[in-house]
């Protein structure tokens, strides 16, 4: 489980192709202080498990499914990337709960300064827009954010510019792929109606229904 919160921006030192799979080695200092062989590290947004580290870099196995369905599939030697560490029991919670797992992919359509503001543009498939709301939590390329608005084919984001500063999606700019986890509890209650129909009987009694739902601000 992560917070969207990057630690660190970190850089791909090395790239291991096979022919659907790859091992990356990526550069980084500050999570390098408390690093262990199994851990999880999100690349980019991506859940990635640490299988070798050394003082100054540390490597992940990217598997097919993976490399099919994120932005890694397009890193080069060079590339900047977010990193964050699995969340401590212990620790503070500053971003939204994100699972590391993305639902896909979107595109930067327009980025916009706009006072002490950029205005990022992100086109995305229908299927994840359903997930996005106004003023809801989504991450991009890892980055717990904030949703200002949203249209049939995009949503719109405002970052500040610490945002801007200490992760990768201010050195991108329209047309570049961006990785999309929406809210993970949204996602839930979504497959949660879907299902109203199918539960058992003794759950029908309960009196609970997607209209009470929808009434209630789930939808």
């Amino acid at each position: 489980m992560f917070t969207g919160i990057i630690e660190e921006i970190g850089k791909v030192a090395k790239i291991k192709r096979t022919a659907n799979s790859y091992v990356l080695t990526i550069e980084a200092e500050k999570i390098l202080q408390d690093i262990h062989l199994g851990d999880s590290i999100a690349v980019n947004g991506v859940c990635l498990t640490v299988t070798s580290f050394s003082g100054k870099q540390f490597s992940v196995d990217v598997m097919p499914e993976t490399v099919k369905a994120t932005s890694l599939n397009n890193v080069q030697t060079g590339t900047k990337v977010n990193l964050e560490r699995a969340m401590a029991a212990g620790g503070r919670f500053g971003g939204h709960f994100v699972s590391g797992h993305i639902d896909g992919t979107g595109i930067i359509k327009r980025k916009q300064a706009f006072e002490n503001a950029v205005y990022y543009e992100i086109e995305a498939d229908p299927e994840l827009l359903r997930y996005v709301i106004f003023r809801g939590s989504v991450a991009v390329d890892g980055t717990s954010l904030t949703v200002f608005e949203v249209s049939d084919t995009s949503f719109t984001l405002s970052l500040i510019p610490h945002t801007l500063s200490e992760t990768v999606i201010g050195f991108k700019g329209s047309g570049d792929i961006v990785n999309l986890e929406c809210d993970m509890i949204g996602k839930y209650v979504s497959h949660f109606i879907k299902n109203l129909g199918n539960e058992p009987q003794q759950m029908k009694k309960s009196g609970i229904t997607q209209s009470f739902l929808e009434e209630n601000g789930f939808y």
